[in-house]
């Protein structure tokens, strides 16, 4: 993630939202400490676009997992991840 990409935010007509996008990433911040389905659709409803290759959300839900296109991971983990140059594992 370390280029000069311009940093943006998506929302749908209908007023769905996706709070960063960072190249041909999207990102979701949550503070939820469980994750539910409603924390997926704006991710979910961007994925359909197939224009960006990796979704996150990022929450204090420590469960980390996989749902569909869209990873989910406690947010240490996700700065961690980041700072080594390793969102992709």
């Amino acid at each position: 993630l370390r280029n000069r990409a311009k940093v943006n935010f998506w929302r749908s007509t209908s007023g769905i939202e996706v709070d960063l996008l960072y190249g041909d990433v999207a990102i979701e911040i949550k503070s939820a400490a469980k994750i539910s389905e409603k924390h997926l659709k704006g991710l979910q409803a961007l994925a359909e676009e197939k224009k960006f290759k990796k979704f996150y959300l990022v929450s204090t839900d420590k469960i980390e997992r996989k749902i569909g296109a869209i990873s989910c991971l406690h947010f240490e983990t996700f700065l961690q991840r980041l700072w080594t140059n390793k969102l992709s594992e």
